[in-house]
């Protein structure tokens, strides 16, 4: 894929707290200006994933890591 095929997704991650052995916090995409809420890293890792599926990019699975 082209460099200027590609589209970019920002998310700006805030972690309130740790608990669990795992992180609390929020995430913003920062290309649609949505506010999630997640209560661990998997489920944060599940919300930027699902944004990336939304976006046109394909899952994290799916990408080619360069």
């Amino acid at each position: 894929m082209k460099k200027e095929e590609k589209n970019k997704n920002t998310f700006i991650v805030k972690i309130d707290h740790q608990q669990n052995a795992t992180w609390q916090g929020q995430v913003v995409w920062a290309e649609e200006e949505r506010v999630e809420r997640f209560r661990s890293a998997l489920e944060l890792i599940r919300l930027m994933d699902e944004a990336m599926e939304r976006s046109g990019q394909g899952s994290l699975g799916e990408r080619e890591i360069v």
